[in-house]
């Protein structure tokens, strides 16, 4: 299924493809703080319809996540980074999607505080 999403703005567009069968909800201190529900993909399977350098990027701990976000409204709708077999990622906020039915996905939740 193609899927669109965006931040609040408009800034960030995106088509991503793939079937969701659930949502993560990491307690980590960013996950947690921005109430992110992800959904990961191939990095192929995400395709940005705006430029690239319109999200900027934060990173911490060990900085191996790129975390993108709108600097005009302060929304993230995904993130990049290698999974744990070393092909590139994308971390969906499921949140950010359009006509999407959230209570659809069960949740799955992650203990990344304690990473």
């Amino acid at each position: 299924m193609l899927y669109t999403g965006s931040c609040h703005c408009g800034r960030i567009r995106f088509e991503v493809e793939g079937q969701v069968d659930g949502g993560m909800a990491c307690n980590c201190s960013i996950c947690s703080r921005k109430g992110s529900l992800l959904w990961f993909v191939p990095r192929e399977k995400l395709k940005l319809l705006t430029p690239e350098d319109a999200a900027s990027t934060y990173t911490f701990n060990q900085h191996v996540i790129q975390h993108r976000f709108c600097p005009v409204c302060g929304i993230h709708p995904y993130g990049e980074g290698a999974g744990p077999g070393g092909a590139q990622m994308a971390a969906i906020n499921l949140r950010t999607l359009e006509d999407f039915d959230l209570e659809s996905v069960p949740v799955h939740h992650f203990d990344g505080k304690s990473k």
